[in-house]
């Protein structure tokens, strides 16, 4: 959705209406993920995709109707006929669609959630009673709008609360004795990746990130290492101890920490600052022996169990790394696998049944 913004904004500066194509259901294989977003408007106007260009031609002549008669419309599209004029897609899968028109107000706070970097879930009614009505939930348990109903409210504020930080989801719920169908799309901060130790390691892992989309951060008290020499690639450097620094850089949830200078002065004052804010993720380069020697000076400094089971420590997925390069694609890929809500370390993600 961030991405599409820029477009959104100028349709609505021109005055045109917008409607937004949402991924709400993927059976099998798709060409887009989850949450993929088309938005298009009553003149024409098209930007994002929901499939290969399989259908969008279809779903955009449904956004047409919803925007007329003003009622969202959940839409399947499975294989085509090739041998008869057919809609369909074209990778052997199936995904439903929720189409509905773009209110004001629910526009109004998605975007300043997004420009203010604040983590927030949006839930929407797509089946059963109270069909459309919306949801924001905030980790803090503010909301903003309601489901139709104050049992139903309730039950998705609890299933959501400890999975605002995934991807997409859609679960069931029941409500007098009624099954009703939502989808939870997650907005998360831009991400960082934060990088203790301006190691050699350090270097190839900022190059996969940045390739990924991760702003990248280098912190090192040792200014021979934290040298724009060495990572001109970094979006931002910083010669600081790391304490200081990640103090100041204020760790969201969109923020992945990777803890690797080697030296306790500068790892374990990491670490704790790391693990008494809500970063999405904290990895260690550490044999287990010293991360075990590093767990307990931490839970000296009043670092809770809880908390500790946060580390992820040896870091990195098991690829059979060998040199800086490989063990820096070990480690990105891990990260990507928390960001994705598949991390050990995390809570589950959104499941199909509450």
């Amino acid at each position: 959705m961030r991405d599409l913004l820029p477009e959104i904004e100028r349709w609505r500066q021109a005055g045109k209406q917008v409607a937004v194509a949402t991924i709400v259901q993927v059976y099998g294989s798709a060409l887009r993920p989850l949450g993929s977003k088309m938005v298009c408007t009553s003149a024409g106007d098209i930007a994002g995709s929901v499939s290969g260009g399989c259908i969008e031609g279809a779903v955009y002549e449904e956004a047409q109707k919803v925007m007329k008669h003003g009622r969202p419309k959940l839409l399947e599209y499975g294989v085509a006929n090739e041998s008869v004029w057919e809609i369909g897609l074209a990778c052997g899968g199936t995904i439903q669609v929720w189409v509905e028109s773009l209110a004001p107000e629910i526009y109004a706070t998605l975007r300043q959630c997004l420009d203010a970097g604040q983590l927030v879930a949006l839930a929407t009614v797509i089946a059963g009673p109270g069909t459309g009505s919306k949801l924001f939930i905030w980790p803090d348990g503010r909301t903003q709008g309601e489901l139709g109903s104050a049992e139903l409210t309730e039950q998705v504020v609890r299933y959501a609360a400890d999975r605002l930080a995934y991807d997409p989801g859609r679960a069931t719920f029941e409500v007098n004795d009624e099954s009703v169908e939502v989808f939870i799309e997650v907005f998360t901060p831009l991400p960082r990746l934060v990088v203790v130790g301006a190691v050699h390691i350090a270097i190839p892992l900022v190059t996969f990130a940045k390739t990924l989309g991760f702003r990248t951060i280098v912190v090192d008290a040792r200014s021979a290492f934290a040298t724009r020499e060495r990572f001109p690639h970094a979006d931002e450097l910083i010669v600081e101890w790391p304490s200081t620094a990640m103090a100041r850089l204020g760790l969201d949830e969109g923020t992945y920490v990777v803890v690797m200078t080697h030296d306790d002065k500068l790892d374990i004052p990491a670490l704790q600052a790391a693990l008494v804010c809500p970063a999405r993720y904290v990895g260690i380069l550490s044999s287990k022996t010293t991360h075990a020697k590093r767990v307990q000076a931490l839970k000296q400094l009043g670092i809770t169990d809880e908390q500790l089971a946060r580390i992820h420590a040896p870091i990195g997925l098991d690829v059979g790394a060998v040199g800086p390069e490989e063990i820096a694609l070990s480690i990105i890929s891990e990260v990507v696998t928390v960001r994705h809500g598949i991390g050990s370390r995390q809570p589950r993600p959104l499941s199909n049944h509450a």
